[in-house]
């Protein structure tokens, strides 16, 4: 098995897949559309699954997980697990978000994760996510993507604050409240997402709702090297994993048996810490159940844990050519240099000599260069679900990204050579010739 993506096709999807997903709701939606295409079947957690081989996937909210028992062989066979999370940092529309002042209709939002504030001001800006509505079961889910400009953060003009250019300071709560509409006939939120779903105001009952930026990811550059697109971390991982995960599965499979997983979480950016995080019982969850569709027990669960390793995939740090001094100095990392191995040894990211080493097979088998990443001794290092799946699962774990600058920015930027050799090292780890 090759292995092999081309560039251009792999740089053209992921804008393709960013636009499509400005909500980890429609991520997960998009994701579900390139596995049934596949031939996935989609199950319902409540569902009984089925014991036969076969691909399946099941969504819990933003959160998605996929599966192939198709290289299985009994129920103590290990997993290739391959893991990403599906939300970016952006502002979320609160409950109660109507605001009226000074002639301005607004609509009040709470910060999301942790962005580059000063990144999303003076941009025109959609509205997405999911809108909970009376049905006659009770709750029901609709997805909504408003991707035309309704919304947007006005700056100060630089004559109210001369400093503005030397230290930018932005409350959250005063200075950061989108206008969306002038005068008295502005629709409430209610209103709007009413009109927007096609059913009465009171049957609409509560939503999670984000705002994007609505500037299309592109391919720039004189030479055309780079991408320019929102939510690339971790997007980006999430679109080159799902695209490796179907290769290795329509491949030949591993030289010794594995059951390969997808695990895309959401909430990653705000810790993890729900139903559907990293921290969530849903990968445990699943992986156990698919050792007792196959027949085993909880004994062949832990035998396949045993054997277990989980890639960790969350964007990478490119060195920034304005800002050298930031980077740790024997650690440089370039843009279409290749994915990036991180390290910590504080236990920030999971990776050791063990994981490690599987990762730079996987480099090797799928002919892509691999680069390293540690953050400087002077410097905190931010982390992934890794460190949280390793020690959930008790399993070998690798933590590694693909480069790029402007990280939790409303707009990012990364190598369009990358996507192709991230997806073909993913697709190398998952489907090992060992």
């Amino acid at each position: 098995m090759s292995h092999s993506f081309d560039t251009e096709v792999e740089a053209r999807g992921l804008c393709t897949f960013v636009d499509a997903a400005p909500s980890p709701f429609h991520a997960v939606q998009e994701v579900g559309r390139l596995l049934d295409a596949a031939g996935f079947t989609e199950l319902a957690e409540a569902d009984a699954w089925p014991t036969q081989p076969g691909r399946y996937f099941t969504v819990r909210g933003g959160s998605l997980a996929a599966w192939s028992t198709e290289h299985a062989d009994g129920p103590a066979t290990p997993f290739r697990v391959l893991g990403a999370h599906t939300d970016s940092p952006n502002f979320r529309v609160r409950p109660n978000p109507d605001l009226s002042r000074h002639g301005w209709a607004q609509l009040t939002c709470e910060v999301y994760g942790g962005p580059l504030l000063n990144s999303w001001l003076d941009r025109d800006l959609g509205l997405s996510g999911r809108v909970g509505v009376r049905g006659r079961d009770g709750v029901e889910t609709r997805l909504v993507h408003v991707d035309t400009p309704i919304l947007r953060i006005p700056q100060l003009a630089i004559h109210f604050d001369r400093t503005a250019n030397d230290a930018l300071t932005l409350n959250p709560q005063t200075q950061l409240v989108p206008v969306w509409g002038t005068g008295g006939d502005v629709p409430s939120m209610r209103e709007f997402l009413a009109g927007e779903l096609e059913v009465d105001g009171d049957d609409v009952l509560a939503w999670d709702l984000m705002t994007h930026d609505l500037t299309p990811s592109t391919i720039l550059g004189v030479d055309r090297s780079l991408i320019a697109a929102p939510r690339l971390d971790n997007l980006g991982t999430t679109y080159c994993g799902t695209r490796a995960f179907v290769d290795a599965v329509d491949g030949d499979g591993p030289s010794t048996p594995h059951i390969q997983v997808l695990i895309l979480f959401d909430h990653e950016e705000i810790g993890s810490m729900t139903e559907r995080g990293g921290f969530s019982s849903m990968l445990p969850t699943v992986m156990e159940r698919i050792t007792r569709s196959l027949g085993g027990d909880r004994d062949d669960y832990q035998r396949a844990l045993a054997g277990t390793v989980v890639a960790s995939g969350d964007m990478a740090h490119a060195t920034h050519p304005n800002y050298p001094q930031m980077h740790e100095p024997n650690h440089q990392v370039a843009i279409n240099g290749g994915p990036v191995l991180k390290t910590n040894v504080k236990g920030r990211y999971a990776t050791d000599a063990v994981s490690a080493g599987w990762f730079r097979i996987a480099c090797d088998q799928a002919g892509v260069p691999m680069q390293d990443f540690t953050a400087r001794g002077d410097m905190p290092c931010g982390s992934t679900i890794g460190p949280m799946t390793a020690s959930q699962l008790g399993v070998t774990t690798i933590d590694f990204g693909a480069p790029m600058l402007s990280m939790h920015s409303a707009r990012e930027l990364m190598g369009a050579q990358d996507p192709a050799m991230y997806a073909g090292a993913l697709s190398a780890f998952l489907s090992p010739q060992v």
